[in-house]
């Protein structure tokens, strides 16, 4: 039951019982009064004493009525008091918790971003790392080519050096070293 539903049951049951005592009163009054030639003869009836009472019984209706839409009103407020205050609380630990959330994601995808930069590091310096060994096998390559290029031409004289050279119409002077490496060259375009 609502305080309200509670406060219109005590208000309805004053007012019942308002009016009862309104009616036995006049049922009262009535039963004195009578006819009117009986009225001449009746005695002086002093009313003040009920209509007293009767007043009493409704100013102590209307207090019981106000104690208990007071105390109905401070529970209610007092429930809404809760309530906000659990509201509050919950808003409160909700934007907390959102925080928390917010930071451990930007963490995280600050630490996915930091370990994607470390991979494309690691990757670039594979690269150039494979590039550089490339190179080194590349220039190995050409120093052994040369070296048996150079083989071929080893064991001969200047004189059969520059007849070579002659042949391939290539100076023919230098030292032994130079004829060879201008042979060298010229074989290897």
């Amino acid at each position: 039951m609502t305080i309200t539903q509670s406060y219109n049951g005590v208000a309805h049951q004053a007012r019942t019982a308002t009016d009862r005592s309104v009616d036995v009163w006049k049922r009262g009054a009535k039963t004195i009064i009578g006819p009117v030639d009986l009225v001449s003869n009746l005695p002086s009836v002093d009313l003040t004493w009920p209509v007293k009472r009767y007043f009493e019984y409704v100013q102590q209706a209307v207090e019981l009525n106000r104690d208990l839409a007071t105390a109905g009103a401070e529970t209610v407020m007092s429930l809404f008091g809760v309530v906000r205050e659990h509201a509050e609380k919950v808003s409160r630990i909700v934007k907390d918790e959102t925080e928390t959330v917010a930071d451990l994601a930007r963490e995280q995808a600050e630490q996915v971003e930091q370990a994607a930069r470390e991979r494309a590091e690691k990757a670039e310096q594979a690269e150039r790392d494979q590039a550089r060994r490339a190179r080194q096998a590349e220039r190995e390559q050409a120093r052994q080519t040369r070296e048996r290029a150079r083989q071929r031409y080893e064991g001969l004289t200047k004189a059969e050096l520059s007849d070579q050279l002659a042949e391939r119409g290539l100076p023919k002077t230098g030292t032994v070293e130079e004829l060879i490496e201008r042979l060298v060259s010229a074989d290897s375009h």
